[in-house]
């Protein structure tokens, strides 16, 4: 049976499906990165070094790609709007959004449905969108992770999507994470000040249209 989708306030929301589709090419990625650069021109610089990405590296979706590689994140906020999902990353020792590798997923939605339910335990997300298609990124970040063991440094290019889930889901993490909390929007400064998690959380509150939170401190 297909995905219902219904409207509130203009606003639509998209039963959160894992649908793996290893057919959908990467020229649907590139359509989902030039909608975001609709939504913000004054990310035209980051759109395009995206766009460039994948271009040029037909492997970027594997974790072979040694320059760097694809990554879906899942921006997760309970279904009242008052709190977000983070998880303590174990290895990165930080605190995060959820997500993981594309490990070769073209459907990078997809990617990020499927990291959200292995790291919190949730089975049940609904996708947001305000306005444009289905699918476009809430945020774009590419960041650097650092060496480790036999692991060279590289790049990973972010993708994000914003996702709703019931804050009363039990959290089960895996052995990614050291702990998974909801977090209320006051209360994540004091628990990560990195401006990568700060700028998505704010497109997050724009996107359901929450007023700005003050500037920390």
């Amino acid at each position: 049976m297909g995905a219902r989708t219904s409207r509130a306030h203009g606003l639509g929301w998209e039963p959160g499906v894992n649908r793996r589709d290893p057919g959908l090419p990467l020229e649907r990625l590139l359509a989902r990165i030039d909608a975001y650069a609709l939504r913000h021109p004054g990310e035209a610089a980051v759109a395009d070094r995206f766009r460039e990405f994948v271009r040029s590296h037909p492997d970027g979706l594997l974790r072979s790609c040694a320059p760097g590689h694809l990554t879906a994140s899942a921006c997760v906020v309970s279904s009242d709007h008052e709190r977000v999902l983070l998880m303590h990353h174990r290895k990165l020792d930080r605190w995060l959004q959820l997500g993981g590798h594309a490990d070769g997923d073209p459907d990078l939605l997809s990617a990020a449905l499927r990291e959200a339910r292995e790291e919190s335990g949730i089975e049940r997300f609904v996708v947001w969108r305000a306005g444009g298609e289905a699918g476009t990124p809430l945020d774009l970040d590419v960041h650097e992770i650092p060496a480790r063991a036999s692991e060279p440094r590289h790049l990973h290019f972010d993708v994000r999507f914003l996702l709703v889930a019931d804050a009363d889901s039990r959290l089960r993490g895996n052995t990614e994470s050291k702990a998974l909390v909801w977090a209320r929007w006051d209360e994540v400064g004091r628990l990560s000040s990195e401006e990568s998690l700060l700028r998505m959380l704010r497109k997050a509150r724009e996107s359901l249209g929450l007023v700005a939170l003050p500037p920390a401190g």
